[in-house]
């Protein structure tokens, strides 16, 4: 008996088919961004179905009056579809309802038409992004459950009930853009809501004034505060100061005076500040540079009770998910930059653009190594530019355009990756990315040695020679081109090896070698490449991942590499590129893939690693053949579990900046012909600081071990590869995959966790591993494993506790280890 069907995420089309509508059983109903369509007019025939989840598809028309005869359904996901129409006066018939997510659909009328007081189960209502029109109906204040309401960019109107305290279990509160008005009211209302963490109002009570009434309390547990986009005059309410829990303040594009206030440093938890575009005046408090959320990483797990969206598409979970900010640009701040701002060394953006501010960029500004965003530009800033910002290795967005600085814009190191227009508008200021370049009197420290201009091919690492570590520079070249499929360039054998190269292909440069312990380095020239792969032919494709094809080939001295061709077809292959390079070019171990050379040649890039004879992990696990051959046993399972962590360990503590992989899985662990594992494919990684979280807006990896986090929040971390690693070890123990083949299965990990829950653990292991006596060690692993794919990211050990707990079962103690 079926009562399941879960297929997220697959792309599926048409039509949802009859006979899946008859399966009168079914329970749970899930099939969230794919792309199906039509309408739910016979969705009432799962009359025994608690949860509906199509979100994320092309579904249109309403939701049917029928719908009130699912009186079992507890959760109902319809977002982001093309529905429309009135919500059914039906829908107060499903009094099971706990969640109701419709947002991002053309749903309009009037709200009234249900009667909520009859949802006393309701704990979460989003409506965001729709067209509903009238008053918010009164009998939402009668769910005394609800959790979390959003209510945002719909055609509300009018004012909110004094009933709004009747929602004592209110956390989470977005009324964005609903044309609120009365701004002193309606906060002297939500105050009486003492649960509130989460209190989104912006673009609202358009040209009010900022209420500066102290009588304005209650808001003691808020940690999430937006009220921007409202042209509201005043100052910064001295309110604010008693908000002590507060940990983001958006303030931004309103129309508030005077003086930054002292007692801002006091909001101890406060880490992400943006009051940009007001009219702030006097000098940079030095107070804000007392703000202990910026010197230090460490932000508390929680969770949001709805997504915060910054845009339609980009959701963040966790308030960690959000980069450390402090946002003072587009005010009449005047005075010095403080020195003192050295101090705020968790920093990930820094803008004090557009103000009035003079003097120079102060050097302590250069410590400020994990800022990602620099934004000085539009002030009168004079003096030079710190040549110690070509340290700030994270800095993707730098501007100081439009002040009065001098001199030659240091070179050699990041700020040359920058264009002319991050420096425009400095006439004193001269560099080789300016109109106005440097006599020789000015000019930046070049190498001594002669550089080949049309060099293109690079060393990965710095050699050694006498105990003096000579750092030779990275050579990168960008190219901008119309991309060309990759699969086209595949050229036949009987072809000459440099047909249909670029035309500015050199087959005679040279490539020079990473240094290796595996003799001594040949001289090779591209060609050698293409010969040693018959011009990159298809019987010589060993892999093929989403960045391009890897190629296996034998070099004229008989090494055996494995060269990874980049599709130059896929957006950010250059930085894929840059990446994995730089990674690698700092992380040498015995369980990391080693990296040879790389090079660049017209639009394509070429990676090139040492052949592992015994290509994946995934390979051993789900694509052997049936014969004894091809059986990994137990010992050797886990003596590859203890070679990956050790890899991984090294990356994460030991190499510096330490590095997040963030595409750990079984097909990125290799295998040499003795069966040692090694870690590849750094081409995701991005470089983090020690102890430090590098947060992006892309969410990446593979699906059945991509941490739940990095979807709430987008956010990458090094327990984030931990988890991924949790379940490589559960791939070990059971023989499975992460994601099933079947779509009547579970996910590995949420099986995993539903046998632990049973007692049946010894059920999860692999049958063929079974009754071979070592069952008591892989009981361990599995419980290691467990802690690792912990749903809370700090409750997840460190890799250097997964590596002892490993190396202690290789010891055969029978002590229980646990990580803590």
């Amino acid at each position: 008996m079926m009562t399941s069907l879960i297929a997220g995420h697959n792309n599926l089309s048409g039509t949802i088919p009859d006979e899946l509508l008859n399966a009168t059983l079914l329970e749970h109903f899930s099939f969230p961004n794919n792309q199906l369509e039509g309408s739910l007019s016979s969705i009432n025939k799962l009359t025994n179905l608690i949860t509906l989840d199509l979100g994320g598809n092309k579904f249109s028309g309403n939701i049917p009056d029928s719908i009130g005869e699912l009186k079992r359904l507890q959760e109902i996901h319809l977002d982001y579809n093309n529905m429309s129409g009135e919500l059914p006066s039906t829908l107060s018939n499903c009094t099971s309802l706990v969640t109701i997510d419709l947002k991002n659909n053309r749903f309009n009328g009037a709200l009234t038409r249900v009667n909520f007081s009859t949802l006393t189960n309701l704990k979460t209502l989003d409506l965001m992004w729709n067209n509903f029109n009238g008053t918010i109906p009164e009998s939402i204040y009668s769910c005394s459950n609800l959790t979390a309401l959003r209510l945002s960019n719909n055609g509300f109107n009018g004012q909110l009930s004094e009933r709004f305290d009747n929602l004592k279990s209110l956390s989470f509160l977005s009324l964005v853009n609903i044309s609120l008005t009365n701004i002193t009211r309606e906060l002297q209302i939500l105050r009486n809501c003492r649960n509130l963490t989460t209190l989104l109002i912006g673009l609202n009570f358009k040209h009010e004034i900022m209420p500066q009434d102290d009588r304005i309390d209650g808001f003691e547990n808020l940690q999430v505060f937006s009220i921007n986009d409202c042209f509201l005059s005043g100052n910064i309410p001295p309110w604010l100061s008693k908000l002590t829990n507060l940990e983001m303040l958006f303030l931004y594009n309103n129309q508030l005076t005077g003086p930054i206030p002292d007692w801002i440093s006091n909001l101890n938890s406060l880490f992400y500040i943006d009051i940009s575009n007001n009219s702030f005046t006097g000098e940079i408090s030095t107070a804000l540079m007392e703000m202990p959320m910026l010197k230090t990483n460490n932000v508390p797990p929680k969770v949001f009770e709805l997504p915060v969206y910054t845009t339609q598409s980009l959701q963040y979970r966790m308030p960690s998910a959000f980069p450390k900010v402090l946002n003072l640009s587009i005010n009449n701040l005047t005075g010095v930059i403080p020195k003192e701002i050295g101090q705020l060394k968790a920093l990930i953006s820094l803008s004090l653009s557009a103000n009035k501010l003079s003097g120079e960029i102060p050097e302590a500004i250069c410590n400020l190594t994990n800022l990602q965003v620099l934004d000085l530009s539009s002030n009168n800033l004079t003096g030079k530019i710190p040549a110690a910002l070509n340290d700030l290795h994270f800095l993707s967005k730098f501007n100081v355009s439009n002040n009065d600085l001098e001199g030659s814009v240091p070179t050699g190191g990041q700020l040359s990756t920058f264009p002319h227009s991050s420096f425009d508008g400095n006439p004193k200021l001269c560099g080789p990315m300016l109109v106005n370049h440097c006599d020789s009197a000015e000019a930046p420290l070049t190498p001594k040695k002669q550089r080949n201009n049309t060099a293109i091919f690079a060393l990965a690492f710095g050699v050694f020679f006498g105990g003096v570590a000579i750092l030779l520079l990275l050579a990168r070249l960008l190219f901008f081109f119309r991309c060309k499929s990759f699969m086209t360039r595949n050229r036949s054998n009987n072809k000459d090896v440099t047909e249909g190269m670029p035309s500015n292909f050199d087959s005679e440069q040279s490539l020079v070698m990473v240094s290796q312990s595996k003799g001594e380095n040949g001289k090779l020239i591209f060609t050698d490449l293409v010969k040693a792969t018959n011009n990159f032919d298809k019987e010589n494709i060993i892999g093929c991942g989403g960045y391009g094809l890897v190629y296996k080939a034998e070099l004229p001295n008989g090494s055996k590499v494995a060269i990874k061709k980049l599709n130059s077809e896929i957006c950010l292959v250059d930085r894929e590129f840059s990446a994995e390079v730089d990674a690698l070019s700092m992380a040498q171990h015995d369980n990391l893939v080693p990296l040879w050379g790389y090079c660049i040649q017209g639009d394509s890039r070429f990676l090139i690693y040492s052949y592992m004879e015994n290509g994946s992990l995934d390979d051993w696990l789900h694509n052997r053949d049936d014969d004894a051959s091809s059986f990994l046993d137990w010992p050797m399972r886990l003596k590859i579990a203890q070679g990956a962590s050790r890899g991984l360990s090294y990356i994460h503590d030991v190499c510096k900046p330490h590095i997040v992989h963030r595409d750990i899985k079984s097909s990125n662990i290799l295998l040499d012909k003795e069966f040692k594992a090694y870690i590849a494919d750094f081409g995701l990684s991005r470089l983090v600081l020690p102890n430090k979280t590098h947060v992006t807006t892309e969410l990446v990896g593979t699906l059945g071990y991509i941490p739940p986090e990095y979807g709430q929040g987008w956010v990458a971390t090094l327990r984030g590869d931990i988890y991924s690693f949790g379940v490589v070890l559960l791939e070990l123990l059971t023989g499975q995959r992460p994601v099933p083949i079947s779509f009547v299965s579970k996910e590995l990990v949420q099986w995993v966790w539903e046998m632990g829950s049973k007692g049946k653990q010894i059920e999860v292991l692999d049958p063929a591993l079974r009754g071979t006596g070592y069952e008591d060690q892989m009981l361990k692993v599995l419980e290691a494993a467990c802690q690792c794919v912990n749903r809370n990211p700090s409750m997840r050990p460190t890799i250097q506790e997964v590596v002892s707990c490993l190396d202690s079962i290789d010891l055969r103690t029978e002590n229980s280890v646990n990580i803590e």
